[in-house]
């Protein structure tokens, strides 16, 4: 039995995925091209840069290494999140064509489908993805594919991908999914059969609030298709933008690592505690999805939800008292932030929708960053007391 040769750890891609210059004199870093002009050849079309078509140098050197470590043939890095779940589904739809997708939704994302593609004749069906049997029985002749997220924004329930992808390959469906939460320390979705994988670059990817981004993963060739579609909306992002995600993901996997740490230490503290009603944490073993979660997951996340006994007004109460949490609506940074959902992803949604959802009034959204574990917990005692 052939033995098979490992390849590299997610640290080492992190650092030099996509290959490196190794030429003599060449900088360790990569060196930063803010330049929307590159000289272009006479009397021929081939090899022309723009960093509109997402071909400038630092694009591409960023977007090697993200295609490396998700395991992908591709990746496409674009302005903002939204930008790449919008460009990553057109390409895949068409007018008359319809969409399955989780009920379990970020506020944007579910803005984009339920109202925004209607307007283009593209109709979507949410789907609770926990419903026995309820993507096959939605199914249609004009279905193309399934989209959701897991986790699940912010809920943090766990959608195990491997049923839902036996699904869709035997339905000839795509399977798209936004793991954002996870980054690829933690799940990379092609692994468990999905075929477009979408994340918000400005979060985990990035790691240090200071970036605005999207990536959109997949074949060499569907990739092409959402390139073509980022040069006529306009979702490209700037090469200072895409210097700072290169530099932000070269500590990806320590980051990460020490979030899940924290996240897990976090999450057991609040459980002990008589003012929080529930904590929503997937490494939890009371957490409804946990066996799901170690199935798929190589970590349980930095993020967790808390619902206050005291409901809304403790919230509030709760949030004034906070040091080094920080009230801001981002996620997935190195400084642990907190924020409430319903004035932020679900403000749309009526006090009884958004219960619906998993996020009732007094839900608070933890984002555990790197501090010290017990500098954080001792933080949210004193906001608790």
């Amino acid at each position: 039995m052939v033995k098979k040769e490992r390849g590299p750890g997610l640290s080492t891609l992190a650092v030099h995925g996509g290959g490196t210059d190794r030429e003599t004199d060449a900088p360790v870093a990569t060196a930063l091209h803010q330049s929307v002009n590159f000289i272009q050849e006479i009397s021929s079309a081939e090899g022309m840069r723009y960093p509109r078509y997402g071909n400038g140098p630092n694009a591409e050197v960023v977007q090697r290494r993200l295609a490396a470590l998700e395991g992908a043939e591709g990746a496409l890095v674009l302005s903002s999140g939204m930008g790449a779940t919008a460009c990553g589904l057109l390409a895949l739809l068409r007018p008359g064509d319809h969409l399955l997708a989780s009920s379990w939704l970020y506020g944007g994302t579910r803005r984009l489908l339920t109202e925004e593609f209607a307007t283009i004749g593209i109709d979507v069906t949410l789907v609770d993805p926990m419903e026995s049997r309820g993507w096959r029985k939605r199914m249609r002749k004009q279905t193309r594919a399934i989209f959701l997220e897991s986790p699940v924004n912010p809920s943090c329930r766990v959608v195990d991908l491997r049923p839902i992808s036996y699904l869709t390959h035997e339905s000839g469906l795509a399977l798209v999914v936004d793991s954002t939460f996870a980054s690829p320390v933690n799940l990379r979705p092609i692994e468990h059969g999905a075929d477009v994988v979408i994340q918000s670059a400005t979060k985990y990817l990035n790691g240090h609030h200071d970036v605005l981004g999207g990536v959109v993963y997949g074949t060499a060739p569907y990739i092409e298709e959402v390139r073509q579609k980022m040069m006529v909306w306009g979702q490209a992002p700037d090469p200072f933008a895409c210097w700072l995600l290169e530099r932000g993901l070269k500590t990806l996997d320590v980051r990460v690592r020490r979030q899940n740490d924290n996240a897990m230490r976090v999450a057991r503290w609040c459980a002990d505690r008589k003012e929080v009603r529930r904590v929503h944490y997937p490494g939890l073993t009371d957490h409804p999805d946990h066996e799901a979660a170690r199935a798929i997951l190589d970590g349980f996340g930095g993020m967790l939800g808390i619902e206050l006994s005291g409901g809304a007004k403790m919230a509030d109460r709760f949030l004034r008292r906070l040091r080094i949490f920080r009230h801001a609506p981002s996620l997935g940074g190195v400084d642990s932030l907190v924020s409430e959902p319903r004035y932020t992803s679900h403000t749309h949604l009526t006090s009884e929708e958004r219960a619906r959802l998993g996020v009732p009034d007094g839900f608070l959204r933890l984002s555990i960053g790197i501090e010290d574990a017990d500098d954080l917990i001792a933080d949210l005692e004193q906001a608790l007391r």
